[in-house]
């Protein structure tokens, strides 16, 4: 058996699926270009722990280059692909659109590209809930999604629509996910339930863009997880969410929550509304359990003590991480 490629292996979810995978018996290779879209040391604390197994490989590659992701799948034979590098963030992206056209669509389609021809067919891709921004929830799979409202959710479009295109012309298998809000440990510092943490343990404002009810469907990272290894398995071209399931949850409620695992109590601060931000992200998983047998299983109260115990674990060297 070959074994599997994961890229951006150091990022939040390519951390944990190259983790889940691993302790499934398989082979790792995980790419990453290590970019500093946010402190490298968070990086590295992942990378850590993946170096310490066996069966793990990581090589410095960035995905924008054509010659060096056709290179490395010629060099290392795959039986499948979890593309999950990506530039995320809506508000990021504003001012930096072009760094998430290369990264996004570009990088989708070196990798795409490299699979043609070197193969393996199948691969597991990471797309997003903020391509459904204007549309009514929850968010079914079947909305139409062609007006997206900021350059994350265009490039996100544009990576999908491009999947579709290899799938037709040359018969690659392709799993579409659309997460949801995930979070978890060692999880992304520009994501609120990472910046609410660190900032209510240490005593310091809340930013709150807009009123704080916005509502999200927050997806713990183990759920994601075994969405996206379920996702491995023969489809021909889906795009499927995986989401909390309908249950979207206050900004102004999670901070409630926060503030009882912290035992402290929050300040807020609130900022102007954020152009391309979603009022409610929900998600319909009907299809997710129709074809991956999937449905989420830890409940925002449950992952947030998770993520809470592991920020406080870690709060030494944390604390110098800019969110």
């Amino acid at each position: 058996m070959n074994g599997v490629l994961v890229t951006g292996a150091a990022g939040f979810i390519g951390a944990a699926v190259s983790q889940a995978l691993l302790d499934q018996g398989h082979r790792v290779y995980g790419i990453d270009s290590l970019n500093d879209y946010y402190d490298i040391r968070l990086k590295m604390h992942r990378l850590d722990g993946l170096r310490a197994h066996p069966g793990f490989q990581f090589d410095a590659v960035d995905i924008e280059k054509p010659e060096d992701t056709n290179r490395y799948l010629e060099r290392h034979k795959v039986d499948v692909v979890y593309h999950l590098a990506a530039r995320a963030g809506v508000r990021y992206s504003v001012d930096r659109p072009y760094v998430y056209q290369t990264s996004n669509v570009i990088g989708t389609l070196n990798v795409l590209e490299a699979m043609r021809y070197h193969g393996p067919k199948k691969a597991v891709l990471a797309s997003s809930s903020s391509l459904y921004a204007g549309q009514s929830s929850p968010f079914c799979e079947d909305q139409p999604v062609d007006r997206p409202l900021s350059p994350y959710a265009a490039s996100k479009k544009s990576m999908e629509v491009l999947a579709h295109s290899y799938h037709h012309l040359h018969s690659l298998d392709l799993s579409i996910l659309r997460y949801f809000t995930v979070y978890g440990p060692a999880g992304r510092p520009d994501m609120s339930p990472f910046r609410f943490t660190k900032w209510i343990s240490e005593g310091r404002p809340i930013q709150i863009y807009g009123d704080g009810e916005q509502r999200r469907d927050f997806t713990y990272i183990s759920d994601i997880v075994a969405g996206t290894l379920a996702a491995a398995k023969p489809l021909g071209y889906e795009i499927v969410n995986l989401g909390g399931g309908n249950r979207p949850c206050s900004l102004r409620k999670m901070i409630g929550l926060l503030e009882v695992l912290l035992d402290k109590e929050a300040t807020l601060e609130f900022m102007p509304e954020m152009a391309g931000d979603m009022r409610e992200t929900a998600s319909s998983i009907e299809k997710a359990k129709l074809l991956l047998g999937w449905e989420p299983k830890v409940s925002l109260e449950e992952g947030l003590a998770e993520a809470v115990r592991w920020h406080l674990s870690e709060s030494e060297w944390l604390k110098d991480i800019s969110v």
